[in-house]
């Protein structure tokens, strides 16, 4: 894996995305993603969404998957979209809460989400004053895979201890 390329403690706004939910086991499973976001795409194109490039795709994470039933484990595939985009359907809409998150950026191959994610939680975390609070964690992902290499901000809501 490579490391983690950076890390900070930043204040984010809301975000409003558009998202395609998945009940059940994920992890690892690089093509479930893909199907999960080919049909957010084949949504979104047709209304416009994708036109100008100006949007960011992000996956949340709702469920701890260390606690929960791993059939009953839910992750939502999302676009950035304004917060007023019609939805229908299996898509749905909600805002990624505003608030101060730690965002640790890593570059990692599909199958190293795992450890980058074990690093912030196993080895970050301990040592750096926070904790994660009750909002939800999501990954961003500030550009294009390349190569089947991502780039993505790991985002976890966090508190003081």
């Amino acid at each position: 894996m490579k490391k983690n390329e950076s890390i900070e403690i930043k204040e984010l706004p809301n975000i409003p995305v558009v998202y395609l939910r998945h009940i059940g086991p994920y992890q690892g499973d690089t093509k479930l993603f893909e199907r999960l976001f080919s049909k957010l795409f084949a949504w979104a194109g047709p209304k416009g969404l994708l036109d100008n490039g100006d949007f960011q795709t992000a996956i949340v994470y709702h469920d701890d998957v260390n606690v929960a039933d791993k059939n009953k484990l839910r992750t939502s595939v999302c676009l950035t979209a304004p917060e007023n985009t019609k939805v229908d359907g299996e898509i749905g809409r909600m805002v990624l809460e505003k608030g101060k998150y730690v965002v640790a950026r890593f570059t990692v191959k599909a199958d190293e989400f795992q450890q980058a994610w074990d690093w912030l939680m196993g080895k970050w975390f301990p040592k750096s004053g926070y904790q994660p609070d009750d909002r939800a964690c999501f990954e961003l992902y500030p550009e294009e895979p390349e190569n089947g290499t991502f780039k993505v901000d790991i985002c976890v809501p966090v508190r003081k201890m």
